[in-house]
């Protein structure tokens, strides 16, 4: 069965994650055993997403860390973090609509980080749409 984008975009967030874990902890995990641990078949969204976040890490980061008040990213929970750098790289790197992903980051905000997350989340990304308007 085929995975929706949806779905796959919490794929991306679960392999990210784990591989921040991994790497805080100094494993030095191999992102494509992440990847093939997470999803029963090869699929080329994630891919594409998994290796653009990790690739474009720093500036996902600094663009995130330039549209939060008084905050960095580093000081969310992982996942929401997870979540902001999915949305930046699709912003800035694919041609998926601005509300799409602003709809799909805060629905998966709902369901793995709290309230105050979902916002700064949703607050960000709106800040760096308007911004490249």
């Amino acid at each position: 069965m085929a995975l929706t984008r949806s779905e796959l975009r919490e794929k991306c967030m679960i392999i990210l994650y784990q591989n921040d874990i991994i790497n805080k902890n100094k494993n030095d995990g191999n992102i494509d055993e992440i990847i093939k641990e997470n999803l029963e078949i090869d699929n080329d969204f994630v891919k594409d997403v998994v290796y653009g976040v990790i690739t474009h890490f720093n500036e996902l980061d600094s663009i995130c860390n330039d549209h939060m008040n008084d905050w960095t990213i580093d000081r969310i929970d992982k996942t929401g973090a997870a979540i902001l750098r999915i949305a930046i790289y699709e912003l800035k790197y694919t041609d998926t609509p601005s509300i799409v992903v602003i709809n799909e980051a805060v629905e998966l905000a709902k369901k793995y980080s709290d309230e105050s997350v979902r916002k700064m989340i949703n607050a960000v990304l709106d800040k760096i749409v308007k911004e490249n308007e």
